[in-house]
């Protein structure tokens, strides 16, 4: 099994580097990993465990759902897998086999796509990037949907004067890096802003 989903991971990581710079939809990676239903897990591996800046909806605003984009053929460093299965089994245990953000049980179609059964994933409350670790007490059972950002509804938003206070609270060098973001993730309104401002 796990040679197969390595084999996946490969074609998936070739056809990104070979379409820099070109957006591709969810069918054209489903196909491209030989029809897997877990290809959508081995994009997030070549996120997270190799590095690859894989963008989608959340990072840009010109992406659509199931939209991916590589623009960069260099990987940043990423973090290693490094939570042992104990762990994971006494988190899953302790959340009751259970997401903790939209609450569907593992096992049973998903309340948000029935046409999937639930799967669990252990993630980070405080995520590894921000100095979060892998202790019990900084995980939590997540199922595939949350976990790929397409139902995170139990999160309360930000307002726009709550995350304007935590910018200018930040350090400059962090404040242009929130710019940078913006600007990356809206380039169309920051030429528009400029232009008229």
């Amino acid at each position: 099994m796990k040679k197969k989903s390595n084999g996946a991971r490969a074609k998936l990581r070739a056809h990104f580097l070979k379409n820099i710079g070109k957006v591709m939809s969810s069918d054209e990676l489903r196909k491209i990993a030989g029809n897997t239903s877990e290809w959508a897990r081995r994009v997030r591996e070549l996120r997270t465990e190799e590095g690859y800046q894989i963008l989608t909806h959340n990072d840009r605003s010109n992406l659509k759902p199931g939209d991916y984009l590589l623009e960069n053929p260099k990987p940043v460093p990423a973090f290693a897998r490094e939570i042992s299965k104990e762990t994971r089994a006494l988190v899953l245990d302790r959340n009751g086999y259970t997401c903790q953000m939209c609450g569907a049980a593992a096992g049973e179609p998903h309340p948000y796509d029935p046409t999937r059964k639930t799967r669990l994933h252990i993630g980070h409350v405080k995520d590894k990037s921000l100095g979060g670790d892998d202790d019990p007490s900084n995980l939590r059972a997540i199922c595939s949907v949350c976990n790929e950002g397409a139902a995170n509804i139990t999160l309360e938003r930000p307002s726009a004067s709550k995350l304007l206070a935590q910018i200018r609270r930040a350090p400059a060098t962090d404040q242009i890096s929130v710019l940078n973001w913006l600007i990356g993730k809206f380039p169309k309104d920051a030429k528009k802003q400029l232009k008229d401002g």
